[in-house]
């Protein structure tokens, strides 16, 4: 917290500078499919105009190819999806919008598909963390970190304004009517609002045979209604100068499936969710290389659950949460030379939430971070460095608080480019990451004190990246592959217990986690104006319990960790068409740490295809596309008991005025 009282007397010897940066033209980006952006630590990326091409309806979709990547997905089209990224689970995935990290302080977990991707410019994935020194030091605190940006207004001193009209519909009652109006106010002012509706009834055939019936059940109590909105206010001076106040809104009301139990009634699980957030941030680089950015936001969660069939006293479940959080942060970084950068960031995280479980402690959490980062480029070397302090306070209305914490966690980050002008990088971090409890963790039905411990990361990474363009059939070649190795101590997990409403949390121990990453794209021309592109992702993991040798699962696959993963991406275009295949193969996995055969889950292979149709009607741009998901009705299931869906289809049409 020393940065907020120190900032107002450091400022005020350099805001009489003048800002004499100038205002660079705008780039404008069509598709991810170019040479890759070389970074420090690896980093994937997709944006708005390759969502068609990989049949991305929701943030999880978005992100589903990406190498090292494990989507939990509960299934139907208003199931769960949560993100592991190189086996370390949800809760080491930040995951920030327009730079300010989302946080659930009940589960830890973001639900990625309750963020639609109407509004989405570009997503990134960073393993470890974003090279950038200016930035919230929240940033610097996860294994790794997942960037949502959205799109930005056009600002034009005409006062121009846009508007985009979309419809989707198609298999299990999807219908999702969307919208986006863009607004200039002057060449420094614009706004930018989103808002669509969903609804669906979620119902699916699917195929189970393990029972030996060898049947064709539906899917039933998957039903969603969904509204959403968002939008912001923007201001650029220039580069250099600029400000945001953005808001966004979620209400939903579903059903959840639960898992298949065979001769039993279905689920009849309900949740509620009704959430809101406001944020806000401000960067200035002044002349004498000093810059500053101040980030600041509220939100609030509603949540409620329901079950009515459950056979206790009342006969009934009914659950209702409300968190509030308030979060501020502020970044100051300065260049001593013009190769050596430095930087401080302190944020400042206060959350709280009520609930009317049995015996609940309503909790009060303070969280404190400070980070020291260094950037140094020496010719061929480039090296970062940062030391991150996290402080972790409890104040509970009732019961016994968990003890307070604080930790420093290095991190150090080497790349070396063997040739001047060549664009052949290595690269080597080491990171450590200290991930405490959640308030599900630490306090749901914690009829006495849980001594837990806060889990602890040590992630190791090699690796090397090309890029190469070419004039001739071949536009471009990245290739980039990173073998790394993660040690995870006193791992937080749940166990089962006699009853499923009060379960057990506990340190299991440790985890070994080794594995390769390798990312192929590239671009080519074929005959008659046809363009290509192709992306393989692919992924080997072991991650392997290693918490006691005389454990009947000592060495043996974590639960859910597939050891291949592969995602192949294709398409072709010409003018206004587009033709694109994707397809995604996971190996056999376990569903327990046990791996014998009773826990099994049988590798799968997913299809999906689209067809994208632009062209002029009244003097207006028009997209159709045609998407086909799981083509060729493979049965499969991701988490035991929660069998995905057959074939689907899905219909869009989209006019820009």
């Amino acid at each position: 917290m020393f940065l907020f009282f120190t900032l107002p007397i450091f400022t005020s010897n350099v805001v009489a500078q003048s800002d004499t940066t100038k205002k660079l033209d705008e780039v404008r980006v069509s598709s991810s499919l170019i040479p890759q952006r070389q970074s420090a630590t690896p980093i994937q990326s997709i944006t708005s105009a390759d969502f068609k091409r990989t049949s991305s309806y929701s943030l999880a979709d978005a992100i589903k190819n990406f190498s090292g990547v494990s989507i939990k997905d509960y299934g139907g089209i208003g199931g769960l999806k949560t993100v592991s990224v190189r086996s370390l689970g949800a809760n080491n995935t930040a995951v920030l919008y327009n730079g300010i990290q989302l946080n659930d302080a009940q589960n830890g977990q973001i639900d990625l598909s309750k963020f639609n991707l109407y509004n989405v410019e570009e997503v990134l994935l960073y393993n470890a963390q974003p090279a950038e020194l200016l930035q919230t030091a929240r940033a610097y605190a996860s294994a790794s970190v997942l960037a949502v940006k959205t799109i930005r207004p056009v600002y034009d001193s005409k006062k121009n304004s846009g508007m985009i009209l979309g419809i989707k519909g198609g298999s299990f009652g999807l219908f999702n009517p969307y919208l986006q109006w863009k607004q200039s106010f002057s060449k420094h002012w614009g706004l930018v609002i989103n808002s669509n509706v969903q609804q669906a009834d979620g119902r699916y055939k699917y195929h189970e045979s393990r029972d030996g019936s060898d049947t064709l059940a539906i899917r039933r109590n998957g039903d969603v209604h969904i509204q959403q909105a968002d939008g912001g206010l923007y201001w650029v001076k220039s580069d250099s100068n600029k400000f945001n106040i953005l808001f966004n809104f979620y209400n939903s009301k579903r059903g959840l499936p639960g898992p298949v139990v065979y001769y039993a009634a279905p689920t009849s699980q309900r949740l509620q969710n009704t959430d809101f957030f406001l944020q806000s941030g401000y960067l200035h680089r002044y002349k004498n290389s000093v810059s500053l950015l101040f980030n600041a936001k509220y939100a609030h969660s509603y949540v409620r659950y329901l079950d009515t069939g459950v056979y206790n006293t009342s006969g009934f479940i009914d659950e209702h949460y409300r968190q509030n959080d308030f979060y501020f942060s502020g970044a100051v970084s300065y260049d001593i030379v013009s190769n050596w950068k430095i930087s401080y960031s302190s944020d400042a995280d206060i959350s709280n939430l009520k609930s009317d479980v049995y015996q609940y402690a309503f909790p009060t959490r303070t969280s404190l971070f400070n980070v020291l980062a260094t950037d140094f480029n020496a010719g061929k070397w480039r090296l970062q460095a940062n030391l991150l302090n996290t402080y972790i306070h409890d104040e509970v209305k009732s019961g016994v608080a968990a003890d307070s914490r604080s930790a420093f966690t290095p991190a150090v980050i080497a790349t070396f480019k063997p040739f001047i002008g060549q664009n052949l990088l290595f690269r080597a971090y080491y990171k450590r990451t200290f991930r405490n409890t959640t308030f599900a963790e630490q306090y749901y039905y914690a009829v006495v004190p849980r001594p837990l411990r806060p889990e602890y990361t040590n992630q190791y990474n090699l690796g090397a990246a090309y890029t190469k363009s070419f004039a001739g059939i071949i536009d471009f070649v990245n290739i980039s592959a990173d073998a790394y190795y993660n040690h995870v101590k006193d791992k937080i997990s749940y166990i089962p217990t006699r009853s499923p409403e009060t379960p057990s949390v506990v340190n299991l121990g440790k985890v070994d986690i080794k594995g390769i990453d390798v990312v192929l794209k590239t671009g080519f021309k074929t005959i008659d104006n046809w363009k290509g592109v192709l992306s393989v992702n692919y992924t080997y993991q072991q991650a392997l319990d290693v918490t006691n040798r005389t454990d009947l699962y000592y060495l043996e696959q974590i639960p859910y960790t597939p050891k291949q993963t592969l995602a192949l991406n294709a398409g072709f275009t010409r003018k206004q068409f587009g033709i694109y295949y994707n397809e995604i193969f996971s190996s056999s996995r376990y569903q327990n740490s046990n791996n014998v055969p009773e826990y099994y889950l049988p590798g799968y292979s997913v299809s999906d295809a689209s067809l994208v149709y632009n062209f002029i009607a009244v003097s207006k741009p028009v997209m159709l596309s045609v998407e086909v998901n799981n083509l060729f009705n493979k049965s499969y299931a991701v988490i035991n008991s929660y069998p995905m869906p057959g074939r689907s289809y899905r219909l869009t049409f989209q006019i820009t005025i």
